[in-house]
Parts: structure tokens; C-alpha cells; sequence
């Protein structure tokens, strides 16, 4: 499996809100990623989806190394 259908796969969650962020942020944002920054979004998606959403809906503090993958997530969300 290539390693963008495996992203694919990791963004289908339990959470509906999730899933539809997470798939539109691949479709309009992962192209522009650089390696660094693929492997800390390959991290974020390891967390657990109440944290993950409460971070993108800024109810709790973003550490610091997904700061910017959440910043562009809100973005998407808008």
C-alpha cells in the first residue's frame, strides 16, 4: 500500500467531524507538506480523536510540534 493511501486510510475515524476534516485537509493541504511536516501530521494522526478535535475547535492548548498542522486544519474547517 502506498504510503498516501495509508494517510488516506489513518484519517477515516471514529468521529464523522474528523473524518471529513481530515479527508479535505489531505485532498487540499498534503501535497504541500514537506517531509518534516508529513511526518508530524503521520504523528497528530496517531492521537486520540476527542483530543484531536478539541485542538482544531481551540478548547485545549495545541502542543507545540502540531501547532502548525492545526492551524492549517482550522483553516480547512473554515
Amino acid at each position: 500500500m502506498a504510503e498516501i493511501d495509508r494517510i488516506r486510510w489513518q484519517c477515516r475515524r471514529g468521529m464523522l467531524e474528523l473524518d471529513l476534516l481530515l479527508s479535505r485537509f489531505v485532498e487540499q493541504e498534503l501535497d504541500g507538506l514537506d517531509p518534516g511536516q508529513l511526518q508530524v501530521f503521520k504523528e497528530l494522526l496517531n492521537e486520540q480523536d476527542p483530543m484531536l478535535l478539541a485542538w482544531v475547535m481551540a478548547q485545549e492548548e495545541v502542543p507545540g510540534r502540531y501547532d502548525f498542522l492545526i492551524t492549517r486544519l482550522r483553516q480547512v474547517y473554515q
